[in-house]
């Protein structure tokens, strides 16, 4: 058995029902092994057996249900055609949006607001068709392909109501006598039929702008593979400097700093030489490589990274559409209980039975339009999210006030997150009898050089006098040496300081300069030194600090009864000090980007909600692959756009404030959806005439129609 496993873009799908067609469609089709379809994502993650079934053939199952998937091309090729198709429908979903809602609201305007003129009726005809057939076409695309496949959504419900409004008002502006003669009034009701319209479009363009964060993040991935035409295994890749690596290999010659940030989310930069490994898409800084490249194009760690996060976001979501869900049976149920409605008066109406059951049959469809269903989450939703970005919140996913109220462990990165992501220096002790002039020698050899940690030393001397340096030399992976006052001065670790001064610190220096150095390194540290040939004249402690928030973050997650996890790609030293400086007890060091995900996948296979926080690229694949991703905010632009979270200030606090609007929103969505089936429950009854004589006009059902929905959006306003 030869299995492969892809993510196929698929277009067509509106709803969960949608969802579930097409996921039997695929696992019923030969050769799939298991099927994972995301409306969030609107793709399917789909493992088969290529020896039984083709790419083509898994197209045309989905095809028979209804609904396309793209698989010609690369899976980068696929997203890049879903993207534009995307593009072009939001773009038109906007247009029809927008003269949806100012035509329905000129009809509102006119029907409600004016008393009757002469062509009063015809000008709302006029005002109602675009409405109805043009900007409402995708229900009925939409809603009919349901019904010729043998099943039925939201939309043909929508369609239906729409269509029994629009073509009952259009019968009564053009027949009024064959109610006047029965002596009922005719009413219009293209208010109702336009403002089903304009709600629901509305709803489905937030849904849209909501659900595009997804790809973003893959285009981002996408974006940071350099370009490697022409190049097998085995080549040698020349890098200059400030250019990104091309490939995984190995530094057959030269030397320099590469930035890794985007692999480990640490900010200072390796030293590589001859005989380091090197990896696609990290950034060499100073000096010039030759690469043997081994692992090129889709084998690159980047690449595997970049599937880790395209198969994250296409697995099953945790948050399922409820409405969508009760929508694909109480389509059905309404659109039966009309047809009973109309037939039990033609049976038992006596002399009006065929009149009074196509009003009570229209009255049925038209109160029980599902504009408070459609509603009942949205609302709540764009409320809650307002309310969370008032607090520096930015919620991109709005799946996630579902499901972020269920987290249980929380999976934290370090550098970034529980700390600043800048080395600073936090301690330095000085030779007493170093004067004054050695600061200044340290600040002007400090300020000729480019490295991080030679930023973060000027910081803590700022006010220093630059002095000219000359014979300025860097010392790869060392430090730097330079001329200052007809003097050499070296500044950098250890190993530098052995190589000039092989008998260590002297013991003429103060021996609290060593005690200090030997201190510093066993807390998870970096030292950096200043001397001579001679003597040590200082020695500095540099680390990136934690947060001011991140213990009191920590502590109060833990009241809440989370279970708080600590990983990262810096040393065990580092990592015990920041987990032993914040009370978190489960720590892991040296973590690779593809660790973190596998790691919260173990965490979720062990039965737990997981939420992501971090800040690098190398957190990327852990932010898709948890049940809630957050992102800091001063962090890289793809861990942003694979979280579901952004917290703007980078407040670790932040995240409990999160977890209480969750709590907060999902009881208000319970509450308006509880109203939005009593409400139907109580009067679709009334509606179809079982407390005769006791009878509901369809214009008295659409106004009840408008108050459910009403009473929806005032009670999830109150979330903000």
């Amino acid at each position: 058995m030869s299995k492969e496993k892809r993510n196929f873009p698929v277009q067509g799908m509106g709803c969960a029902a949608c969802v579930a067609r097409v996921e039997g469609a695929l696992k019923s089709a030969k050769g799939v092994c298991s099927a994972s379809v995301s409306l969030a994502s609107n793709s399917a993650l789909v493992e088969y057996d290529a020896a039984l079934t083709t790419p083509g053939e898994l197209k045309k199952a989905v095809q028979d249900a209804g609904y396309d998937m793209l698989v010609d091309g690369s899976d980068d090729e696929a997203d890049s055609e879903a993207e534009a198709a995307r593009a072009e429908a939001y773009n038109t979903l906007k247009k029809d949006t927008l003269a949806a809602a100012v035509l329905a609201a000129l009809v509102m305007l006119i029907g409600m607001g004016f008393k009757d003129f002469p062509l009063k009726g015809y000008l709302l005809w006029a005002l109602a068709t675009p409405v109805v057939f043009w900007c409402g076409r995708r229900f009925y695309k939409a809603g009919f392909s349901a019904v010729r496949h043998g099943s039925a959504n939201m939309d043909t419900l929508v369609a239906l109501s729409v269509s029994i409004s629009y073509l009952f008002s259009v019968f009564n502006l053009l027949f009024p006598q064959v109610w006047t003669s029965r002596g009922l009034q005719p009413h219009l009701y293209f208010e109702s039929a336009t403002m089903i319209v304009a709600f629901i479009l509305v709803g489905r363009l937030l849904e849209e702008r909501a659900k595009h964060s997804t790809t973003a993040a893959i285009r981002a991935l996408i974006g940071l593979q350099p370009k490697a035409e022409n190049v097998r295994p085995g080549d040698v890749v020349p890098v200059k400097p400030g250019s990104r690596i091309q490939v995984d290999g190995v530094v057959l010659d030269g030397g320099s700093y590469v930035d890794e940030s985007m692999l480990t989310g640490e900010p200072v930069p390796v030293v590589k030489k001859k005989g380091d490994r090197v990896f696609a898409g990290t950034l060499n800084q100073s000096g010039y490589l030759n690469v043997k490249a081994d692992k090129v194009g889709p084998d690159t760690l980047l690449s595997g990274i970049i599937r880790m996060v395209r198969d994250a976001q296409g697995s099953k979501a945790p948050v399922q559409h409820l409405v969508d869900k009760i929508a694909a049976v109480f389509v059905p149920v309404i659109i039966g209980l009309a047809v009973l409605t109309l037939v039990a008066w033609c049976l038992w109406g006596g002399q009006d039975g065929v009149t009074l059951g196509l009003l009570c049959m229209v009255s049925v469809l038209v109160i029980a339009c599902p504009c408070s269903l459609g509603l009942a989450t949205p609302t709540a939703i764009i409320a809650g999210i307002g309310n969370g970005a008032s607090k520096g919140i930015l919620i991109k996913d709005a799946g996630i006030l579902q499901s972020a109220r269920k987290v249980d462990a929380v999976v934290l990165d370090k550098t970034g997150t529980l700390t600043r992501g800048k080395p600073s220096v936090v301690e330095s002790v000085w030779d007493p009898s170093a004067a004054d002039v050695l600061r200044d020698i340290l600040y002007s050899l400090e300020m000729s050089s480019d490295h991080p940690l030679a930023a973060a030393v000027c910081a803590s001397l700022r006010g220093c006098e630059r002095l000219p340096v000359s014979a300025f030399e860097a010392l790869l992976g060392k430090g730097i040496k330079g001329e200052v006052n007809g003097g050499t001065y070296y500044v950098g670790n250890l190993e530098l300081l052995k190589e000039v001064l092989p008998g260590g610190i002297p013991a003429e220096t103060l021996p609290l300069l060593s005690d200090s150095a030997a201190e510093w390194m066993n807390e998870g540290y970096t030292v950096t030194l200043l001397f001579d040939t001679t003597r040590v004249y200082a020695v500095l402690a540099l680390s990136d600090e934690l947060r001011e928030s991140s213990v009191q973050a920590v502590r109060a997650l833990q009241e809440m009864g989370l279970e708080v996890h600590l990983l990262t790609g810096d040393n065990e030293v580092a990592a015990r000090r920041a987990a032993s400086d914040t009370g978190i007890s489960h720590v892991h060091a040296n973590v690779l980007p593809q660790d973190k995900a596998l790691y919260v996948s173990e965490l979720q296979a062990a039965g737990k909600k997981v939420a992501m926080v971090g800040d690098g690229i190398n957190d990327s694949a852990a932010l898709a692959r948890a049940d809630l991703g957050i992102a800091m905010g001063s962090g890289a632009d793809i861990a942003i756009d694979a979280a579901q979270v952004t917290i703007v200030s980078g407040d670790l606090s932040k995240l409990r404030e999160l977890i209480k609007l969750s709590r907060r929103s999902v009881r208000v969505i319970r509450e308006n959806l509880f109203w939005a089936f009593f409400y139907n429950v109580l009067a679709v009854p009334v509606a179809a005439g079982v407390f005769y004589p006791f009878l509901v006009s369809p214009m008295i059902a659409a106004a009840c129609m408008a108050l459910s929905s009403v009473c929806v959006v005032l009670n999830s306003l109150r979330l903000r």
